[in-house]
């Protein structure tokens, strides 16, 4: 029974072994859409957790401007004694001191006031990054999509003239067409390897780029399953522009830094009427003792804070003409991304109308033409140069119009 169960435990182990082995290398080849890509970045890139980190810093000075000042006691105690032989009084002597400070109501509004205004502005600007972060994190993904684009017309480039070298060598042997003809094909052949090293290079680029924005969760062996954005019909500038204007993450930032400043341009002048403190006492000492009561008022006669009151208003200030460069900026990046979507379609267009067809008819007929020695083969090197060109330009124009949307929507804040 030993060896059956033996050989039963290691062929379930066997078992065991290879089904991870198959859940890994499934995990390691797995294909990301650009929404999943998205999630990714969002839960584990840097700068969200930075964002994050604001968040909380912001919640923890909330609770802190809302809390009371704390009371002082002072205790002390010593062994005391009368100095007359006939009394012979000797008793511990002892003092205790509580002391409560009290704080003006106005300022105290005053400084929860402002920081529940940078609380508000630490949720936006959260909202602000994850504006940032899905739109780069879709530039890289568009991005890795035109390198692949580009590798593959690369390897089907030099696919192409491969076929093309063997014709002419089997030309050259039969002796109907000359040697330089095979060093023009041959000469070809290592321009295309070369333009597939650049292309393989510019994809592993590519890949790590968005392996960063993503936190690194991709792994080595990742793979993306999508397509660039479609033409979106029915944008309108004006629209998009107001919509920023009402609702961008960065202005309601913006915003919110500005109440804080005023905010606290309020608790400094409140701060001008000082503190006071209540003071109660207790004391004993050899035939004494006392209970007190006083209050601490300081003076404010020399300086009433006229530093923090200015620096407070020029705070504001700032924050203000901040507030209106960020308004202008947005505009011009608004119509400047716009533009962009608008003549990368018009370039999509061109190629979809007509210039595709063309530069493939070209190729063909070239092709047809020197298989039957009417075309030369500077002829259909030229053919085929085009039309990888063609071929790479409107991947070019496709990438350029995705990222153009992306970029737009950034600067709107979110496309409708």
């Amino acid at each position: 029974m030993k060896p059956v169960l033996i050989c039963q435990v290691t062929i379930l182990l066997g078992l065991v072994i290879v089904a991870r082995l198959g859940y890994a290398i499934e995990l390691s080849s797995s294909e990301y859409t650009l929404n999943q890509v998205v999630q990714l970045a969002l839960q584990h890139n840097p700068v969200m957790s930075g964002a994050e980190a604001v968040v909380e810093q912001s919640q923890g000075q909330r609770v802190t401007a809302g809390a009371y000042l704390n009371p002082t006691i002072i205790g002390s105690a010593g062994r005391g004694s009368i100095r007359d032989p006939r009394t012979g009084v000797s008793v511990t002597e002892r003092t205790i001191t509580v002391e409560q400070p009290l704080e003006w109501l106005g300022k105290r509004a005053a400084r929860q006031r402002a920081a529940d205004a940078g609380l508000a502005g630490a949720l936006a600007g959260m909202e602000e990054t994850k504006v940032m972060v899905t739109a780069e994190v879709k530039a890289a993904f568009f991005q890795l999509l035109f390198a692949q684009h580009e590798a593959q017309l690369a390897r089907e480039n030099m696919k192409t003239v491969e076929d093309l070298v063997k014709l002419v060598s089997a030309r050259v042997s039969t002796r109907e067409a000359p040697k330089f003809e095979l060093v023009k094909a041959t000469v070809e052949l290592q321009k295309s390897k070369k333009d597939l090293a650049r292309a393989d290079n510019a994809l592993l680029v590519a890949r790590a780029k968005l392996n960063t924005v993503t936190g690194k969760t991709l792994g080595e062996g990742f793979a993306i399953q999508g397509e660039f954005e479609t033409v979106r019909s029915g944008l309108d500038l004006g629209l998009l522009t107001e919509q920023a204007l009402d609702r961008h993450p960065a202005l309601r930032r913006q915003q919110h830094v500005v109440e804080e400043a005023e905010f606290t341009i309020e608790q400094e002048r409140a701060s001008r009427i000082p503190n006071v403190a209540v003071i109660g006492q207790y004391h004993r000492e050899a035939g004494d003792e006392s209970i007190t009561g006083g209050l601490s008022v300081p003076l404010p006669i020399w300086y009433r804070r006229q530093g923090e009151i200015g620096a407070a208003m020029g705070t504001h200030r700032w924050a203000q003409a901040e507030r209106a460069r960020m308004q202008q900026e947005l505009e011009q990046t608004i119509t400047q991304h716009f533009q962009e979507v608008r003549t990368a379609q018009a370039q999509m267009q061109v190629f979809e109308q007509g210039l595709l067809f063309q530069a493939k008819e070209a190729l063909d007929i070239a092709q047809f033409s020197f298989r039957h020695g009417v075309a030369s083969l500077l002829e259909v090197i030229d053919a085929q140069r085009v039309y990888r060109q063609t071929l790479l330009e409107y991947t070019q124009s496709r990438v350029d119009h995705s990222i153009a949307l992306v970029r737009l929507e950034r600067a709107v804040g979110g496309l409708p």
